[in-house]
């Protein structure tokens, strides 16, 4: 007996904010200093330039998404318009390794607000949140729609009162007099802020539950990324605006800072959002990446020993703590500018691999219910390739 199918219960709006929700997360809290050091005041057009770089290619996943609505996501996109076995569990397995780093980015910038807050060791701090995160991913987690949208409310009404007191501050010295555009520090802020789109893709894993899929899915795809992208720029803009670029640059915990700076006072509020979104994006990133090794354990017989769900909790026990283990061991020991610029130089990897495959896949069969035009994919490879030599050019 064949299990019966989801049920399309999500429309265009609950999509869009499901999409919005999976981007806005702790790394927008994390970022603005880091891209600032690199773009200096045109920090807000690096992220600009971070959203048309996803662009493309979240509409080459959205045709995707309808010619194979699997829960393999990249893998299977890959794997069939490729024709290859081996290159779609090296993209499964990037896709692990990207959620992985993604979440010790997260966890090293969470605790860095979390330190604003109470006086606590970083290291212990880092550790323990990845060990109880890494329990709760163990014992299985209870999500809904409705609760992620009251995070995200949560999270979008910090970065509204940091774009407020940005925009109704003095202009710092640096805004005042401005120096003249650095393309090359602008392309290297693009690619850190592009961290800050993470999760973008993970709108087409609801294809199977989207009230008619073939409108729905590309519109809330391109409606979550124009919005992301204004919110992001607002909120870049208010920071180089309102904070002196040499302190916004090295702070850990920037958006506290823009608040400090422009309204007095204590801004444990901001940090205590901050945390909460971090924990929420390292969650779900400990739980996607283990998920996808416990997928790959079941196509191949090399990783066919993650291919176990507990008896009892029915979780993939075994890749869950390997994963947990990776994302604190990543917290720890490696800087945070360097998980984010990793993380996005393996996500454009595999960007660039489901462009490619959907360019082929169209030449071999050019119907489908939800179609782009060939440009699409052609441009997203395109930039995707640009935006990953410009990547690797910033880590070497």
């Amino acid at each position: 007996m064949t299990e019966p199918p989801l049920k399309r219960r999500i429309g265009l709006g609950l999509l869009t904010a499901y999409g919005v929700g999976v981007m806005v997360g702790a790394g927008i809290y994390v970022l603005v200093g880091a891209v600032a050091a690199d773009a200096g005041i045109w920090a807000p057009l690096a992220f600009v330039v971070a959203g048309l770089i996803a662009a493309p290619t979240a509409l080459s996943y959205a045709e995707f998404s309808t010619r194979l609505p699997e829960a393999a996501g990249e893998a299977a996109y890959v794997g069939a318009g490729l024709n290859s076995r081996a290159l779609a569990l090296l993209v499964g397995l990037a896709v692990v390794s990207a959620g992985t780093v993604s979440a010790g980015a997260v966890l090293r910038g969470g605790v860095g607000y979390l330190t604003g807050i109470v006086s606590v060791d970083p290291v212990w701090a880092m550790v323990g949140l990845g060990v109880a995160l890494t329990l709760v991913a163990v014992a299985g987690v209870l999500e809904s729609l409705a609760l992620a949208a009251v995070f995200t409310a949560i999270e979008l009404g910090g970065l509204v009162l940091v774009i407020w007191a940005g925009l109704g501050a003095e202009a710092s010295p640096d805004w005042s007099a401005p120096a003249a555009p650095v393309w090359a520090g602008i392309g290297l802020g693009g690619i850190l802020a592009f961290f800050a789109f993470i999760g973008f893709e993970d709108i087409v894993n609801m294809a199977e539950e989207v009230e008619n899929p073939e409108r729905t899915l590309p519109r809330a795809i391109l409606y979550a990324l124009v919005l992301t992208s204004l919110l992001y720029g607002l909120v870049a803009f208010a920071a180089v605006r309102a904070v002196p670029l040499d302190q916004l640059g090295q702070s850990r915990s920037p958006l506290a800072l823009i608040w400090q700076v422009t309204r007095g006072g204590d801004a444990r509020f901001l940090s205590a959002i901050a945390v909460f979104a971090a924990l929420n994006g390292i969650l779900a990133q400990i739980v996607m990446a283990a998920r996808v090794l416990y997928g790959l354990g079941g196509r191949h017989p090399a990783l066919g020993r993650f291919h176990h769900a507990h008896p009892r909790f029915g979780t993939p026990v075994l890749a869950t703590v390997l994963v947990g283990a990776a994302v604190i061991l990543c917290a720890l020991y490696v800087p945070l500018e360097t998980l984010a610029g990793t993380t996005s130089s393996i996500l454009l990897g595999v960007f660039a691999l489901v462009n490619a495959a959907l360019i082929v896949q169209k030449r071999r069969e050019p119907e489908a219910r939800f179609r782009v035009p060939m440009a699409v994919p052609v441009v997203g490879l395109v930039l995707s390739l640009g935006a990953l030599a410009v990547a690797l050019k910033g880590v070497t």
